[in-house]
């Protein structure tokens, strides 16, 4: 059978629109994309420093041995991908635009899926469902090598009472009074569902804690709130599994639907980058393809993930 298929894997250059859509709406993504970790296998281990500690040593006294405990974080590579049939009819209209739109599309939707992935789902890592220890998993499950108690750097708003001043100080306190907070390295990650009640809190000198971005010659500044950048996220609300649209009624604690805000040292996000996105056109003008029409084209990425230590970040989850 005369088979005519175009199935090499084709990476999606840093400056395509696949990429930087994925850089626009993936919080996560975009906080890493200078600093991801590569990957040559599925698994890789990363060094986890326990600290190393330090005395005042008299004339001639004898140097202690630091007994600080080093661990490691695994980064398993975890695939996301979809196929899509296109009819040989729109090919013949117009292959590129639809490609083009269907690759952008794929984008937002796994940019979405990982920061959900990434951040907030609520279960331990299964290796499908759930690809990875989020980081609201983490911090509401104790980690015995760091000394980390389950749900200490954990805070939640009153039931049915509006995100408060109080609320977004004391996740902000969560993290910087500890050995994690470096100020160049902060991000807070939210859902945007926060916006509308963060624009009304004043602080005690009537300023607004949330400040909006505004447009420059190099772009646009980022919203702030106390003064730390934000990045909004929509993957940023709870949920049982990794979803591209999480969503739910919301609820006590843990219960699909609730938004989340993270204060984190962006540093601890340890992103592996295994491949892509990338994507494959198999012409269906010949071979099994040629009975329907139909040709497919297949968009993946596999990517890593572990957040370093909970001690560098802290969770605000609003409970309806």
């Amino acid at each position: 059978m005369v088979r005519n298929v175009y199935d090499d894997w084709i990476p999606e250059e840093f400056d395509s629109a696949v990429v930087q859509r994925v850089n626009q709406v993936s919080a996560v993504e975009n906080a890493t994309r200078n600093s991801f970790v590569p990957m040559g296998s599925d698994t890789k281990q990363v060094a986890r420093s326990a600290g190393v500690d330090v005395e005042v040593i008299a004339k001639g006294g004898t140097y202690g041995e630091d007994t600080s405990s080093n661990t490691d974080v695994t980064l398993i590579a975890r695939k996301f991908g979809k196929a899509i049939r296109i009819a040989e009819e729109d090919i013949n209209d117009s292959l590129a635009s639809i490609v083009s739109a269907k690759q952008r599309d794929w984008a937002t939707s796994y940019a979405k899926m990982f920061d959900n992935a990434t951040l907030a789902v609520t279960a331990a890592m299964n290796g499908t469902t759930i690809p990875f220890t989020s980081v609201y998993n983490a911090l509401t499950t104790a980690d015995a090598e760091v000394g980390y108690t389950a749900n200490t750097n954990h805070v939640a708003t009153t039931t049915a009472v509006p995100v408060t001043y109080s609320n977004l100080s004391a996740v902000l306190a969560k993290v910087e009074t500890g050995d994690y907070f470096d100020l160049p390295s902060m991000l807070v990650v939210a859902h945007p569902a926060f916006r509308e009640g963060m624009r009304s809190i004043l602080d005690s000198q009537n300023r607004p804690i949330f400040i909006i971005g505004h447009a420059t010659e190099e772009g646009r500044t980022p919203d702030t709130l106390f003064g730390l950048p934000i990045a909004w996220s929509l993957g940023a609300r709870t949920s049982a599994t990794a979803l591209s649209a999480p969503a739910g009624a919301g609820g006590a604690k843990g219960a699909a639907g609730n938004n989340l805000l993270f204060v984190v040292n962006a540093d601890y996000f340890r992103v592996g980058r295994r491949s892509g996105p990338e994507t494959v056109f198999i012409d269906g003008r010949a071979g099994l393809g040629a009975l329907t029409d139909e040709s497919i084209l297949k968009l993946r990425a596999r990517r890593g993930f572990a957040l370093g230590n909970a001690f560098a970040a802290s969770v605000l989850e609003d409970i309806a």
